[in-house]
C-alpha cells in the first residue's frame, strides 16, 4: 500500500524527533557518567591517594592496523609507574580470554614481569570480558571494598562510575596513549558504552557474566603462565 506524501512527511518528521531525542538522552547520560566521576579519575600521580591494590583493564595488545596497541602498552606502563612509586602494592590484570590464542591477562602479566614487576605481586582474572564484569568482579570475587582502576582517561569516567555505584572506594590513573578523537571508532564505542554501563546498573541489573568462589589477590604461582600459540 503506498503511503500519501502527507503521511510520508510526518513519519519522517517522527523519526528525526526520534532520533533527536535518543542523541540528547545519549548525551545526558554521557555527560552524567563523566561529570560524576571526573574528579576521581587523576593524571597526576603525585595526587593519586594510595591504595592496596591496582586494578589494569584489559585491551588487546595490537592495534587494528597490526602494530602495538598504545592503549595496551600506556596502561602497562602506568601500572609499572605506580606500583614502583609505591602507589599501588598489588596488581590485578582483568581482561578478556576467549580462545587458547587471544589472552590479555596472560599478555598483561608477561608485559609487568619484563618491566620488573614480581609474579607474586600480580593476579590475573581471566573472566573480564568487558569493563562491567572486570570492576564487579573486583568487589565480588576479590573482595575489594577500595581499588586505583588503570586505564586511559575517557575509559576510566565510565569504569569509575560503575565502580562508585557498587559502593567501591575507588580512583582512577589516567595511562597514556595517542590521542582519541571524538569522532574516533573508539570514543563512539565508549559513547554507546557509557549508556549501556547506565541500563546494566538501574534497569537491568545485569550480573558479570563469570562468577565463582572467592579469590585471593596475587595469589598467583612464580612459574610463567604457559606460552600462547
Amino acid at each position: 500500500m503506498k503511503l500519501k506524501a502527507s503521511t510520508r512527511r510526518r513519519l519522517r518528521r517522527g523519526l528525526i524527533w526520534v532520533a533527536a531525542l535518543a542523541a540528547g538522552l545519549m548525551l545526558l547520560i554521557n555527560n552524567w557518567v563523566v561529570n560524576n566521576s571526573e574528579a576521581y579519575v587523576y593524571s597526576n600521580w603525585s595526587l593519586l591517594p594510595d591504595n592496596e591494590v591496582g586494578l589494569v583493564l584489559g585491551c588487546s595488545p595490537y592495534a587494528r592496523n597490526g602494530r602495538p596497541n598504545p592503549q595496551f602498552y600506556g596502561r602497562i606502563e602506568a601500572a609499572v609507574q605506580l606500583y614502583q612509586l609505591g602507589k599501588i602494592k598489588k596488581i590485578i590484570v582483568s581482561g578478556a580470554n576467549p580462545d587458547s590464542t587471544y589472552n590479555e591477562p596472560r599478555q598483561m602479566w608477561r608485559e609487568l614481569t619484563k618491566a620488573g614487576i614480581p609474579s607474586q605481586a600480580i593476579t590475573m582474572d581471566f573472566a573480564g570480558v568487558r569493563t562491567f564484569d572486570s570492576v564487579s568482579r573486583a568487589q565480588a570475587v576479590f573482595n575489594l571494598e577500595r581499588m586505583t582502576i588503570i586505564t586511559q582517561e575517557y575509559h576510566a569516567y565510565r569504569a569509575v562510575f560503575i565502580a562508585k555505584k557498587l559502593g567501591i572506594r575507588v580512583v582512577g590513573y589516567s595511562a597514556t596513549s595517542d590521542s582519541i578523537g571524538v569522532f574516533s571508532r573508539t570514543y563512539l564505542r565508549e559513547v554507546f558504552a557509557r549508556v549501556k554501563a547506565v541500563l546494566d546498573l538501574y534497569v537491568l541489573s545485569t550480573e558479570p557474566k563469570f562468577l565463582g568462589g572467592p579469590e585471593a589477590v596475587n595469589a598467583v604461582p612464580d612459574e610463567p603462565p604457559p606460552p600462547l600459540p
